[in-house]
């Protein structure tokens, strides 16, 4: 038997800022919201459950672990729509013959906005 993931954890200052801002990326809907924590779901019931939990020490580093969003049409498009909702655009990444975008969510924790299928990609290859 193994363990499964009951949900992603995020550590932050401001609950409400972090988990409006990943509930407009991801389309979850709020569960429950104060100000020591937020409890996101997908309303399908496919993803993961998210926890916005206060802690009082802020961000000082890289994270070790992210997200990476597969935009439903282009990486551009994808940038500017999570911009508008609040994220930072860090950086272009070029390897291989792969790019994806390094962006930060209100807080700075990092994610990437990887290839659509309008950039080249497809699940098949």
């Amino acid at each position: 038997m193994v363990s499964t993931v009951d949900c992603l954890t995020f550590d932050c200052a401001d609950p409400r800022t972090v988990a409006d801002f990943w509930s407009a990326v991801l389309g979850y809907d709020v569960h429950e919201i104060d100000d020591q924590g937020a409890d996101l779901r997908d309303p399908e019931g496919m993803g993961w459950r998210m926890l916005f939990l206060v802690v009082p020490e802020g961000k000082r580093v890289k994270n070790r672990v992210h997200l990476d969003l597969r935009p439903p049409e282009s990486m551009a498009e994808e940038v500017e729509r999570v911009k508008a909702r609040g994220a930072t655009e860090f950086r272009l990444v070029r390897e291989g013959d792969s790019f994806w975008t390094v962006m930060l969510d209100p807080e700075g924790n990092e994610f990437c906005i990887l290839r659509g299928p309008d950039d080249g990609w497809s699940e098949g290859g």
